[in-house]
C-alpha cells in the first residue's frame, strides 16, 4: 500500500505516462481523462480493490468498471501496472487490430475488465446490476460464520455518463434496491469534447444523487490520494445507501498548455506538448518505461493470492458444512444449467403439444416460465412496469422488495419501473457477475428504448433474454406508437442476437429452451397480445432449428409435390394455414414452414435449409412487420406492411393491411402465374 506523497505520485504519473505514449503511438484516444483519474485510481487500486491479477473470474472479487470507456488507457494501465496478463506490448499495440488494448474496454478480450464500456451511462448502470447480483447472491448463500459472497462494486464515471438519461434510471433503481456495496466515483472536471460543460450542464449532481437516496460525498480533490481514500473509507461504511464521491479533477492534469482543456479529452497531445508534461511531472523515463519503484508500488499479486486463499479456505469450510449449496453456487457462478434441466424442457414442450391450447403467445411464455422458474432458482425476471401485459411473473418469482434495514424478502421478480433502457443495461450488469440469468419484459416497440443495451449484450456474448409481448399491429387500438412495425426486422440486424417470434404454445416453449441454453448469446422473444391457435406439427424436434416444415400438402389432401412454399412467423403463421387449405381446393400445392427464428435458421448447415426451402421451388413470405429482411430467403413475394400502423380493432387491421388470408391465396396464385 502506497503511503508517501512521493510513492503515490510516482505511481500516478506512470498512468500518466502510460497514457500520453500510447494515445500518441496510436495517433488515437483519450489522454486526458486517465491522466486526471490517476490519483483517483491510486486510492481504489492501491488501497481498497481487493483483486486477484492471477485470477480474473475470482467469485468474490471486487468489481471495477469504468463507466467512461473513453479514459481505456486508465485501465489499461493499471491491469499492466498491478500484475495481470497485459504485457507492455499490448499497451504499445493500443487502439490496433486483434490487440488486447481495444480503444474502449471490452470484457473477455482483455483481462481484468468487467464489462464492455464506451456507450456512456451504460457502464453505471451494468454496476447497478453488477452490485444488485452481490446482493442476492449474498441473502441466497451465506450462512451465519459462513460469508461466501462479500464484495463491492465500483465504478469510476464522467459528465457525459451523467448527461446520458440512463444515468437517472440506474441510480433510482440502486436506491430503490438499497446497495450499500456500489460505490461511484464521480470525475467531475467539467469538461468535454465540445469545452467547458457549464453551459449545457447545469446539474448540481450531488443534490440529484441525494434526492434520489445515495449517500453522498464531496467534493474532494480527486488529486490528492489520502482525500479520495477517506471518502472511501466512508463509502464504505454504508450498509443500505450506495455512494457517489464527487472527485474534482483537472483533465490532462500535468500537461501545462493542455490540462483543463478539451484539447486533451479526445486527442494525443503532441510529441511537443508531451515533452513538455513529462519535465513538468519529473518524469524521465522512455516512452514505455516504467520505474521499478512504481511497479513495486502498484504490484497487486502477492496481496490478491492472499486475498483469494483467504476465501479459498472460508469455501472450503463452506463446503463442508452446506455442501449441497456449495455445489449449487459453483453450478451457478460457472453458469451451467442443472443436470435436470433437459427433461424439464422435454416435460415443457411436450405438455405444450399435448394440451394443444389455444393462447396468446405471451401467455404461452409464462406457461414456460412456470416451469422454468421453478426448475431454476437462477432465474432473476422483471417488468418495465408491465408485468400484467408481459407475463413475466410466475408463482415462483414473489416481487422482489427490500426492507429499512437493505434485506432482500427472496423475490425474483423486479418492478424495473418505466425504465426500460436502464433494465436492459440492469440485466446486462447482472449477467455479467453471474450466478442469475436475467430476463424482462416490455413492449416491442419500446425495444427502441433499450435497443443500445440488447446491442452491447450481443456485443458481450451473456446470456440475456428479453420478453418482448405486444408484437405487431394484432395489438389493436392502442395505435402506431405502440404497434411494432419495423422492430422485429430491426432487432434482427444486431449480429450474435438471437429473434424469436413463436407462433403457438410449443413454439414458444422451445424457444425459452434455447434462450436458457444459449450461454454466449442474448435472445429476444417477441410474444403476441392476441390469441394464436395451437398449431398441430408432424414433430417437435426441429423447431429448434429456427425453421421447419410444419405442413405438406398431403396435410390437406393434396398428395403431389409443393407447387410453392409459404414462409410465415407467428401469428401469420395461422394464416399461412388456412391459405395452404383454400389454395388446396384449388388444386394448387403448398408447403408451410414455421420459421420461428430466421437467425437461428441462418446457421443451419446447407443441407437442411435446402431440405426446408427446396431450389426451385417459388417462396413466399408473410409477416406483420416491414418485408426488407425477407428477401434475402429468395422470395418471390412478400406480404407484409411497409407503413406505420393504425389505431384501430385488430381484426380490422389485419383486413386493411391485407393479412388475410384471401390477399395470401392472391399473392401465391399470382407468383405461380408468373
Amino acid at each position: 500500500m502506497a503511503t508517501s506523497r512521493q510513492d503515490t505520485s510516482l505511481m500516478a504519473n506512470a498512468i500518466r505516462a502510460l497514457a500520453m505514449d500510447a494515445v500518441q503511438q496510436a495517433n488515437s484516444g483519450h489522454p486526458g481523462a486517465p491522466m486526471g483519474m490517476a490519483e483517483m485510481a491510486v486510492a481504489l487500486w492501491g488501497r481498497h480493490l481487493r483483486h486477484n491479477p492471477a485470477d480474473p473470474h475470482w467469485a468474490d472479487r471486487d468489481r471495477f468498471v469504468l463507466s467512461n470507456g473513453h479514459a481505456s488507457m486508465l485501465l489499461y494501465a493499471l491491469l499492466h501496472l498491478t500484475g495481470y496478463d497485459l504485457p507492455m506490448s499490448e499497451l504499445r499495440r493500443f487502439r490496433q487490430m486483434h490487440s488486447k488494448t481495444p480503444g474502449h474496454p471490452e470484457v473477455d478480450v482483455t483481462p481484468g475488465v468487467e464489462t464492455t464500456t464506451g456507450p456512456l451511462g451504460q457502464g453505471l448502470a451494468n454496476a447497478v446490476g453488477l452490485a444488485l447480483a452481490e446482493k442476492l447472491l449474498a441473502a441466497e448463500f451465506n450462512r451465519p460464520g459462513h460469508t461466501v459472497v462479500d464484495h463491492h462494486t465500483y465504478v469510476f464515471m464522467g459528465d457525459g455518463c451523467l448527461m446520458e438519461g440512463i444515468s437517472h434510471e440506474a441510480i433510482a433503481l440502486a436506491s430503490s434496491w438499497k446497495l450499500g456495496k456500489l460505490i461511484a466515483l464521480y470525475d467531475d472536471n467539467g469538461i468535454s469534447i465540445d469545452g467547458k460543460v457549464e453551459p449545457w450542464y447545469p446539474d448540481n449532481a450531488g443534490l440529484r444523487f441525494a434526492a434520489m437516496g445515495w449517500q453522498v460525498i464531496g467534493p474532494v480533490d480527486g488529486h490528492d490520494v489520502d482525500a479520495v481514500d477517506a471518502a472511501l473509507v466512508q463509502a464504505r461504511a454504508s450498509d443500505s445507501h450506495p455512494t457517489l464521491v464527487i472527485c474534482r479533477t483537472t483533465i490532462g492534469k500535468g500537461s501545462p498548455n493542455r490540462g483543463g482543456t478539451s484539447k486533451a479529452h479526445g486527442e494525443p497531445l503532441g510529441s511537443e506538448e508531451i515533452a513538455l508534461t513529462r519535465a513538468a511531472l519529473g518524469w524521465n523515463a522512455e516512452p514505455f518505461v516504467v520505474p521499478e519503484a512504481a511497479y513495486s508500488g502498484w504490484d497487486a499479486r502477492t496481496s490478491g493470492a492472499k486475498a483469494e486463499a483467504s476465501w479459498a479456505e472460508r469455501f472450503t469450510a463452506y463446503q463442508k458444512a452446506f455442501p449441497e449449496l456449495a455445489a449449487e453456487f459453483e453450478r451457478r457462478m460457472a453458469g451451467e444449467l442443472p443436470a435436470g434441466f433437459a427433461q424439464t424442457a422435454v416435460d415443457a414442450i411436450t405438455a405444450a403439444h399435448t394440451k394443444a391450447e389455444a393462447v396468446a403467445t405471451r401467455k404461452a411464455s409464462q406457461i414456460a416460465l412456470e416451469a422454468f422458474t421453478k426448475a431454476l432458482p437462477e432465474m432473476l425476471g422483471g417488468s418495465a412496469d408491465l408485468t400484467g401485459s408481459n407475463l413475466t411473473n410466475t408463482s415462483s418469482t414473489a416481487p422482489l422488495r427490500f426492507d429499512e434495514t437493505g434485506a432482500s424478502n427472496g423475490g425474483r421478480h423486479i418492478n424495473y419501473g418505466v425504465r426500460e433502457f436502464g433494465m436492459a443495461a440492469v440485466m446486462n450488469g447482472v449477467a455479467l457477475h453471474g450466478g442469475y440469468i436475467p430476463y424482462g419484459g416490455t413492449f416491442l416497440t419500446f425495444s427502441d428504448y433499450s435497443r443500445n443495451a440488447i446491442r452491447m449484450a450481443a456485443l458481450m456474448k451473456k446470456r440475456v433474454i428479453h420478453v418482448f409481448t405486444h408484437d405487431s399491429i394484432g395489438l389493436g387500438e392502442d395505435g402506431p406508437t405502440h404497434q411494432s412495425v419495423e422492430h422485429a426486422a430491426s432487432l434482427r440486424l444486431i449480429p450474435n442476437l438471437d429473434v424469436w417470434r413463436p407462433a403457438d404454445t410449443a413454439e414458444t416453449a422451445v424457444a425459452w429452451t434455447m434462450a436458457l441454453g444459449n450461454t454466449t448469446r442474448p435472445t429476444a422473444l417477441l410474444l403476441t397480445r392476441q390469441t394464436q391457435p395451437y398449431l398441430p406439427k408432424p414433430a417437435l424436434d426441429t423447431i429448434s432449428k429456427g425453421a421447419y416444415v410444419l405442413a405438406e400438402p398431403s396435410e390437406v389432401g393434396l398428395k403431389k409435390k409443393a407447387q410453392a412454399v409459404i414462409i410465415a412467423t407467428g401469428s401469420e403463421v395461422t394464416l399461412a394455414l388456412h391459405a395452404q387449405a383454400e389454395l388446396a381446393r384449388l388444386k394448387i400445392a403448398v408447403r408451410v414452414v414455421s420459421m420461428p427464428s430466421t437467425s437461428v435458421f441462418d446457421r443451419q448447415p446447407v443441407a437442411y435449409k435446402k431440405v426446408v426451402l427446396p431450389a426451385g421451388v417459388p417462396r413466399i413470405a408473410i409477416e406483420a412487420g416491414v418485408t426488407d429482411g425477407w428477401w434475402k430467403y429468395g422470395c418471390a413475394a412478400v406480404v407484409g406492411i411497409d407503413t406505420f400502423g393504425e389505431s384501430a380493432p385488430a381484426p380490422d387491421l389485419f383486413k386493411h393491411f391485407k393479412l388475410t388470408t384471401a390477399n395470401l391465396v392472391a399473392v401465391v396464385r399470382k407468383v405461380l402465374k408468373g
